[in-house]
């Protein structure tokens, strides 16, 4: 396994302890109009100079909204559960010493830490598509980290909004728990997998599940806001793992380890990697001119000497107009190399380090996009079913969010040398 210097990682004794990164996918890199602020592709979650975790304390069952309205204005964090017109559930949060929250959702407002907006797929060239309605909720989860080693890092849907509130209305699903304690669902949940064998070149695909707000872990529901929750995971927990995937109807973030990522190659390491190839000067095998993959701050202008690539056998072309099949099928291309049919499109380099299980060389494409990283990489994300729109679930390739197809999602490029 890859280890990069220490000097990249490590910082002197004042730098503040790392939890871990969000990092969403779809994004290769940055966001397409860049990161600003709280809006960014990438999020470092950091041990806060003072405590800001709460913990559930005193509950009250109150039969007039305006009882409720007064205990959830009392400046103190608070969960409203109301189970009718005149009957309301307010489980009160005191101060935790022992925690840091950290506040995830579309909100804006200051209570939100990471503000994520909807992917759209191949965002990459799209930066004008529209979001009609999100389904990513205002304060859709938070993550609470522990301040001493291990630094557990746990996830439960909902965040408190800027009145420290989250409040379940009539049609949410909730519950009584059998020791008693409320819980509940938001609208279209919070979905999270831990991958098998964690974060690493033998990792395998886990199960989707639902996150209450309390944390516990339940099998996932019909679709996405049916009022019937799925059934309790006794044995499974909502502490993150590395690699962790969290779901947010319309946005799936990667969560990283502090430990992780100390042990996965760093953008110095693919653009070593993107001189590497281009120093070895691939050749289009037809046209015979020296191609070359654009730096990784021009990822999303062809250029000239861009390397394309026929997604069905992997031969590794220059760009050129020929082989078209049909004009119906504009994108349906005949190798000149091996007579076989398919997509025909230009090579990107997957430039966030974030998403790669290992420290292979670029050799694999993601199929339709052309998106490239290592054979381990590009075959493991090539089998993660990631939740698409209510029901669906659907590979996709993390660097642009675009479904996968072709027999098996990605392609073994075949890149050829120079003649001299």
């Amino acid at each position: 396994m890859f280890s990069p210097s220490q000097e990249e990682h490590c910082a002197p004794n004042k730098e503040p302890v790392k939890y871990g990164e969000l990092v969403v996918l779809g994004y290769n890199g940055s966001l397409p109009n860049g990161d600003r602020g709280r809006r960014k592709s990438r999020f470092a979650l950091y041990k806060r100079p003072k405590a800001n975790g709460v913990k559930p304390s005193t509950v009250h069952v109150i039969s007039t909204p305006q009882a409720s309205k007064a205990i959830s204005c009392k400046g103190q964090h608070s969960i409203s559960y109301t189970l009718s017109r005149n009957q309301t559930v307010v489980v009160e949060y005191t101060h935790d010493k022992d925690t840091d929250m950290f506040q995830v959702g579309r909100s804006t407002e200051s209570p939100i830490d990471f503000v994520v907006t909807d992917t759209i797929s191949g965002s990459q060239n799209n930066d004008e598509a529209q979001i009609t309605q999100s389904t990513i909720s205002r304060f859709a989860c938070r993550i609470v980290c522990d301040r001493s080693p291990p630094y557990t890092a746990r996830i439960f849907a909902a965040g408190f909004d800027s009145s420290k509130n989250i409040f379940l209305g009539e049609k949410a699903a909730k519950w009584k728990n059998p020791d008693g304690h409320m819980d509940g669902l938001t609208t279209n949940g919070v979905l999270v997998m831990h991958p098998k064998g964690g974060f690493t070149e033998e990792s395998k695909p886990g199960v989707w599940r639902e996150i209450s707000v309390c944390g516990d872990v339940y099998t996932l529901r019909e679709t996405r806001s049916a009022q019937q929750r799925g059934k309790l995971v006794e044995n499974e927990t909502n502490v993150l793992q590395d690699g962790s995937l969290i779901d947010l109807c319309g946005a799936t973030l990667l969560w990283r380890t502090a430990d992780g990522l100390f042990h996965t190659p760093t953008q110095k390491h693919i653009e070593a990697l993107r001189q590497e190839i281009n120093a070895a000067r691939p050749q289009c095998p037809v046209g015979l001119n020296t191609l070359a993959f654009p730096s990784i701050n021009r990822k999303d202008v062809v250029e000239e000497k861009q390397p394309w690539a026929y997604l069905s056998c992997g031969h590794v072309h220059g760009y050129h107009n020929w082989g078209h099949r049909s004009d119906t099928e504009a994108n349906e291309r005949e190798c000149p190399m091996c007579r076989t049919i398919g997509p025909y499109v230009p090579l990107w380099l997957g430039c966030e380090a974030g998403f790669y299980v290992d420290a292979g060389p670029p050799t694999h494409a993601f199929t339709p996009c052309g998106h490239v990283c290592s054979e381990k990489s590009a075959k493991y994300w090539s089998q993660i079913p990631l939740p698409h729109g209510t029901h669906a679930f659907h590979a996709a390739c993390p660097f642009c969010a675009t479904q996968l197809s072709g027999e098996h999602n990605c392609v073994k490029l075949i890149f050829q040398g120079p003649i001299d």
